[in-house]
């Protein structure tokens, strides 16, 4: 069944008509943007590989920390978001568990994937584990974390990496597309989301020039320091899906 056709009147659409009313919509919905604005500014550095390599990846992405990842923006646009984001669509499946759609619609389970294993899985080898001060790894600094990092991950271990990264960007872009549907079928239009042919191309859209990057920066030669490059290697090892 198409998930932007209306609900059948059952025991469960009361509840949902009742819910729909309440503020866990709107946050639910109203955090929505700030995390595509996020995802927008994030990924357009693998995105801008299909143009300048690795090297114009780099550049945007230090950019885009300037906007996503300082202590107070990260809070304001990442973190808050993302916590009223999972809250309040967790707080009204609680409150009404078979509306608007069941737990195993594909908006559910990209959510759930997402939020509880591959967002915490990239977050920790991106993130956590290169800050490590200890040896090997010895705190890879922000200006040394670049995409020669991503590099060294696609290359050292191509098919883990490349269904890790798959896994994530599929995984967040269906989301996306079939959360946004909604959000505009409720809040702009009153003649229903996108259909499930266009829900789909808009999240292809969005994986496409993400992972062709992403190959472009897997094709380069590494250019970190043998020295780097192996602090990188024992960051990412750090990481039960690197070390099995």
């Amino acid at each position: 069944m198409d998930d932007s056709e209306p609900i059948k009147p059952d025991g469960s659409w009361r509840a949902y008509r009742k819910l729909l009313n309440t503020p866990l919509t709107a946050f639910a919905h109203g955090s929505a943007p700030f995390l595509t604005t996020f995802l927008l500014v994030h990924l357009s550095a693998p995105i801008a590989a299909n143009i300048g390599g690795s090297s114009l990846s780099s550049q945007v992405m230090l950019l885009g920390r300037e906007y996503y990842q300082t202590a107070v923006t990260e809070p304001l646009l990442v973190i808050i978001p993302l916590t009223i984001h999972a809250t309040a669509s967790t707080a009204k499946r609680l409150i009404a568990p078979r509306a608007p759609r069941p737990l195993t619609s594909l908006l559910s389970l990209t959510g759930y994937a997402a939020l509880l294993a591959l967002a915490p899985i990239h977050f920790l080898t991106h993130r956590d584990y290169p800050a490590l001060p200890d040896p090997p790894i010895s705190a890879v600094g922000p200006a040394e974390l670049d995409f020669e990092f991503i590099k060294t991950a696609l290359q050292t271990w191509p098919v883990r990496s490349w269904l890790l990264y798959g896994l994530l960007v599929g995984t967040v872009a269906l989301h996306a597309a079939e959360g946004g549907s909604i959000i505009w079928a409720k809040w702009v239009s009153n003649k229903g989301g996108l259909s499930k042919r266009a829900r789909r191309a808009l999240a292809l859209a969005g994986v496409v020039p993400v992972l062709s990057g992403l190959w472009v920066i897997s094709s380069e030669p590494l250019m970190a320091f043998v020295s780097v490059a192996g602090r990188y290697r024992a960051a990412l090892s750090q990481s039960i899906f690197y070390r099995i």
